[in-house]
């Protein structure tokens, strides 16, 4: 593991101590205060933790070599781990709606101050992760995505910040629970995305934006090549999209094949970012598949 990777795992074990201290302190202000839109946070803070749990699990098991039996690598686990990740959000969202019913019908109260104070502190630790994770959000996926549901928690802290003073000021405490039915919201919106996103990738969907069509073109383009088919593009883990297809070469000498392999190998990772390939070439279409682009 690089000097860089081993800064990002340090930086995602901080991260993990600090919201894990977030989860603890506003279950238990919650319990105490009465809060609903406290524990609904809190539910939003477990996303997070599953989210920099994942993410960093994702980033151990990267460096792990492919073996006999997982000629890809454990790349997929991450995939598997988001899909139960957004399945179980999603039950903690309608959770949430439900309890947030029964508090419409049946008011009860809240201490407004403790509220208050858990809240803004759970604030000040989302911005100090998300600060600490900002610097390679950029650079790895993984990263960004957790990024970006610390960043989607701290806005859940102002919201729970805004009903403790709307309840302390004037003490109607039915935005207690519209305030979690948003947070609610947020999660449910957040667990469909990880939910697609997941499924897409464990039915071999190709990447977002990516059509096959455009790939055979540029694929078509490379002097020598004739006609392409059995065309497959899909992706293993986000970031790791795979690519395997049949090539048809014009009459050529054996030797001019070479080139034809650099030129598409070389096409497809500056226009598509795609690396891991597998090309068959044949000097007639073997009738595998159809044929998606003709010369």
């Amino acid at each position: 593991m690089g000097h860089n990777e081993q800064r990002i795992e340090q930086r995602f074990v901080l991260s993990l101590g600090l919201t894990g201290l977030i989860l603890a302190a506003e279950i238990i202000g919650g319990l105490w205060t009465g809060s609903l839109a406290l524990l609904s946070d809190a539910a939003h803070v477990f996303l997070d933790v599953l989210a920099l749990g994942m993410s960093y699990v994702a980033l151990r098991l990267a460096a792990l070599p492919p073996d006999d039996r997982h000629t890809y690598g454990f790349h997929r686990l991450q995939v598997l781990a988001a899909l139960a990740n957004g399945a179980t959000l999603l039950l903690v969202a309608f959770g949430i709606f439900r309890e947030a019913w029964a508090r419409l019908h049946h008011p009860a109260p809240v201490l407004a101050g403790p509220m208050l104070v858990v809240a803004v502190v759970g604030l000040v630790v989302n911005l100090v992760v998300a600060f600490v994770l900002r610097e390679h959000d950029h650079h790895d996926l993984n990263v960004r995505s957790a990024f970006l549901h610390v960043l989607g928690d701290a806005l859940s802290s102002v919201g729970v910040i805004v009903a403790g003073a709307i309840i302390l000021v004037t003490g109607w405490t039915l935005v207690d629970p519209l305030v979690s039915v948003l947070i609610g919201l947020v999660i449910l919106v957040g667990s469909g995305r990880v939910l697609r996103e997941s499924v897409h990738i464990l039915v071999e969907g190709s990447p977002e934006g990516l059509a096959a069509t455009s790939v055979a073109e540029v694929m078509r383009q490379v002097p020598g090549v004739s006609e392409v088919h059995d065309l497959h593009v899909w992706t293993v883990s986000p970031g790791y999209v795979a690519l395997s297809a049949h090539v048809v070469l014009a009459d050529q000498a054996l030797s001019q094949s070479q080139q034809v392999m650099d030129g598409l190998k070389q096409g497809l990772a500056d226009k598509f970012g795609i690396e891991h390939t597998t090309i068959q070439f044949e000097c007639a279409n073997c009738g595998q598949g159809a044929v998606t682009c003709l010369g």
